[in-house]
């Protein structure tokens, strides 16, 4: 009898124990002469089960989780004598309400097999989009972005086709395709997981982007704390190559793209995208005054696409499906798919894939669960650490831009942050003024001074310093911050500072 497993080698799961458990299995298989083979794919986003193990059994991918080593022979004991009687069974991977529930496009091949075959990767409609790019005009490339209506990921939601028309439409010797994997916001890891489930996704969106475009060169700037990412992208960028998915004539079309890993040194303004183009320079990351844009004289002065990871990889689908398959899925104007990253005090951490529109408060009840301590949910906060913290009453906002602009609120890269009641809102807005202080790449005086006086300024409104004036003094800077800063670290660090004393005022007395 042969079997074969499934072990996620994604950065989650090896934290969790992930190569302890493959480990155990090639050690237990080997003990009982069983043949086994083990597949180390990429991880499902379902973080709360890891290490996920799947298993092909009679047709279909059964799963278990969470499974640690102690528990191989078990699991070896149950898939010889009936699945189901393990404790930790959880039937067919794809009947698992957390993933039946979502509608996964750009995650649709995640944690199906090695992220680095090629064959796997062809097989699931792979290079499709790419194929049919290699037969388009640059134009007509353009021209289904923008007609699918794919915003940014990375944040500031800008349609995708408008920049890239842009870049197309300036004339220069050369143009760059500059991929913003630089994911730092906390409790985000989506980018990462593509990338290190399915990086051949992006190598294909970047090189799309640059046939769109004009653009022979590309860049992925990838953080520094990623480095199981790194490994796997270095790897996919070789296999690539090697069977001229990259290169000075791709796949025999005489149309040239190379792509280069850059990674980056752990600053968090780095991924903003002009700090970002200064490091890829060379320079110490400092945010640039715009004009002009990155799409006009980005990198070295000449005309720059920057994306981040999950818009890049959504183009695939565009170019693959068509542009209404993928404009079919949203609301108003926000076309596609959502990216959600549940994390913080929540019972069912993971990632979560919809189409816009789909509430707050069904994304954390139907897959979030409640929080991991079991106490009641008080506050979320949405976008990053520059995000609002909702309280309750907003729950019931659609996922989508502009209905998040109208309570005051953003997106951003879809970090989900959850508080049970025991949180206090003062020490988060104090927190956001010192992430901000020690974060700022000090070229404007609003970020670089305002964060500090803001930090001192709660100091002195939580100790009941003149709480009045404080209180006016802080509303006047948040002021001076956002419309002041060159950037989104100043301009949007009183985002959670205001919102926090506007839902939660109680927690500032």
């Amino acid at each position: 009898m042969s079997l074969r497993i499934y072990v996620p080698r994604d950065t989650t799961a090896l934290a969790l124990g992930a190569e302890l458990v493959a480990q155990a299995l090639v050690a237990e298989a080997g003990r009982r002469q069983l043949a086994v083979d083990l597949v180390r794919n990429g991880s499902r986003g379902m973080f709360w089960l890891e290490p996920l193990v799947e298993v092909e059994h009679d047709g279909q991918r059964i799963a278990f989780g969470p499974v640690d080593s102690a528990a191989v022979p078990d699991l070896l004991d149950a898939l010889l004598a009936g699945p189901s009687r393990h404790p930790r069974y959880l039937g067919p991977t794809e009947d698992i309400p957390y993933l039946k529930a979502q509608q996964r496009l750009t995650f649709a091949r995640a944690g199906l097999g090695d992220p680095l075959s090629l064959e796997l990767y062809r097989s699931a409609e792979g290079f499709k989009g790419l194929e049919r790019a290699l037969n388009l005009s640059s134009q007509a490339v353009v021209d289904e972005v923008t007609a699918s209506g794919l915003r940014g990921r990375g944040g500031a939601a800008f349609p995708a086709g408008i920049k890239w028309q842009t870049v197309l439409d300036t004339a220069a010797d050369q143009k760059y395709i500059v991929c913003n994997a630089d994911e730092g916001d906390s409790g985000t890891f989506a980018d990462r997981l593509l990338m290190e489930a399915d990086p051949f996704q992006l190598i294909e969106g970047m090189t799309i982007a640059g046939l769109a475009v004009g653009a022979s060169q590309g860049y992925i700037y990838l953080r520094s704390e990623y480095p199981q990412a790194a490994q796997i992208l270095a790897e996919a960028l070789r296999l690539a190559q090697a069977e001229q998915y990259l290169g000075s004539n791709i796949r025999g079309s005489g149309k040239a793209f190379e792509l280069e890993l850059r990674i980056g040194a752990g600053a968090y303004i780095c991924g903003e995208e002009t700090s970002l183009l200064d490091s890829l320079e060379g320079k110490r990351g400092m945010v640039r005054a715009k004009p002009p844009l990155p799409a006009i004289a980005g990198l070295f002065g000449k005309p720059t696409v920057v994306n981040n990871v999950l818009t890049l990889a959504a183009v695939t689908t565009v170019l693959s499906q068509g542009a209404a398959f993928y404009a079919d899925y949203g609301s108003g104007r926000s076309r596609g798919t959502l990216a959600v990253q549940l994390a913080g005090n929540v019972l069912r951490g993971g990632l979560v894939e919809l189409a816009y529109g789909a509430s707050l408060r069904r994304l954390v009840e139907d897959f979030g669960g409640e929080s991991y301590s079991g106490r009641p949910l008080r506050a979320i906060q949405v976008g990053g650490p520059l995000g609002a913290y909702l309280p309750a009453s907003h729950w019931d906002t659609p996922l989508d831009y502009e209905a998040f602009a109208e309570i005051g609120a953003m997106l951003g890269h879809g970090g989900v942050v959850l508080f049970d009641d025991s949180v206090d809102l003062s020490a988060q807005a104090r927190f956001a003024m010192a992430f901000c202080a020690a974060e700022s790449c000090g070229k404007c005086t609003p970020c670089r001074l305002g964060s500090v006086r803001g930090v001192e300024v709660i100091d002195r409104i939580i100790a009941r310093e003149a709480p009045e004036q404080h209180l006016a003094l802080l509303e006047e800077l948040c002021d001076t911050m956002e419309h002041g800063s060159l950037c989104a670290m100043g301009g949007l660090t009183p985002l959670p500072v205001r919102s926090a004393l506007k839902h939660f005022p109680e927690d500032f007395s």
